[in-house]
């Protein structure tokens, strides 16, 4: 049995300085965008603990005015998420050489906290309102140890284990509560800002679609129905609209594509290259796509006017074969696609702080190895 150390190399804040020896020559040319304008005075950053890192703004990120590191020398810190305050982070991250994510979240004094248990495999962490319990999921009441990894001879595929149930964790007492019990896939849970219900994605009815509850878990009601992963997804502000992602299938395509992802959902297992942004009404009318770039686009969170949408895609990289993603905006009616990274590698799962007055995301820059992914915090600008 294996179990997390949390050795405090890993688990302190950002606290060595980001490489600042980067030429605007070097920029230029991982970014091939525009010019960055000078930016203003920096606010002081909502994290404490996290190092200013504005040498990794790339040319063409406009919208950083500056940038801050939050963690350092992790290998997938991903899916950093605001609490309601906007002055903590809780994420996904493997530390300590661990095979499995675990989930963990900033202080006030510049460390990061353990919150799952070592056991099993967690994903998908999300603040309560009143930021005094931590949402996540995890297979720890089935696994004591990390569950094995998927087969990619099939190509890439996520496995969607189906003993993930969705806890919610005490900070203060460390008492976890299960809010899911059903046998199956139920993760990915994001709560909505109005404080009033959660969204989160299961297999309960055979496919994985959307569903909502209170936060206690009760008063379910599915939202999406149609054939392929509908997941990922966030509320706008005003509490009327979801957004995510969803199984693109290929005209002309559609019925191979389709028994491939039934066979894979039979193995619990999902093939998530080509998605697409969708949007609906909590009850799940109205759906409509809002991208049709191909390949894969996921993360989507709406702007703080609820009127455009962040997300992360690797449609734009014709280098990698797919392996490089940016953040992107769009607005909620498919128009007026916009570029926000421009780095040579990975930039995903932006999500605006609750004044909009930030962003958190994760990306591979500044690295100092291979598959180094690290939160990162930057001062938005219009």
């Amino acid at each position: 049995m294996t179990r997390l150390s949390f050795s405090i190399a890993i688990l302190s804040l950002a606290t060595v300085a980001c490489r600042s020896n980067e030429s605007s020559d070097s920029n230029a040319a991982r970014s091939g965008g525009p010019a960055r304008a000078p930016a203003g005075p920096a606010l002081p950053c909502p994290i404490p603990g996290a190092e200013s890192c504005d040498a990794l703004i790339r040319d063409g990120e406009v919208h950083f005015a500056h940038l801050w590191k939050v963690t350092s020398g992790v290998v997938n810190a991903a899916e950093g998420y605001w609490s309601f305050a906007g002055d903590r982070l809780t994420m996904q991250a493997t530390v300590d050489g661990e095979e499995c994510d675990r989930i963990l979240a900033t202080d006030g004094a510049g460390k990061l906290l353990p919150i799952s248990n070592g056991h099993g495999v967690t994903t998908c962490s999300y603040f309560l309102p009143g930021d005094r319990a931590i949402l996540y999921a995890s297979t720890h009441a089935f696994h004591a140890d990390c569950p094995p990894k998927p087969d990619m001879k099939q190509g890439y595929v996520w496995s969607i284990h189906p003993e993930y149930d969705i806890y919610a964790h005490d900070l203060a007492t460390g008492r976890e509560t299960a809010l899911t019990t059903e046998w199956g896939y139920d993760a990915e849970a994001t709560v909505s800002p109005r404080g009033d219900r959660m969204v989160f994605t299961s297999t309960r009815s055979g496919d994985l679609e959307l569903w909502t509850s209170d936060l206690a878990g009760g008063n379910l009601v599915q939202v999406t129905n149609e054939l392929g992963y509908d997941g990922g997804a966030y509320f706008s502000h005003d509490g009327q609209w979801l957004v995510f992602r969803s199984t693109a299938f290929t005209p002309g395509k559609e019925e191979a594509e389709r028994r491939d992802y039934r066979n894979l959902l039979s193995n619990w297992l999902v093939r998530p290259s080509n998605m697409e942004i969708m949007v609906c009404r909590p009850d799940g009318s109205e759906r409509r796509r809002v991208t049709n770039l191909g390949k894969a686009n996921f993360a989507p969170y709406f702007f703080p006017n609820d009127r455009r949408i962040v997300f992360a895609s690797n449609h734009a990289d014709t280098q990698q074969r797919g392996r490089n993603f940016d953040l992107f905006a769009i607005d909620v009616d498919g128009k007026n696609l916009e570029r926000l990274t421009h780095d040579a590698e990975f930039d995903g799962f932006p999500m605006f702080s609750p004044d909009g007055k930030w962003i958190a995301f994760a990306s591979n820059r500044g690295g100092r190895a291979a598959g180094e992914t690290n939160l990162f915090v930057a001062q938005w600008r219009d």
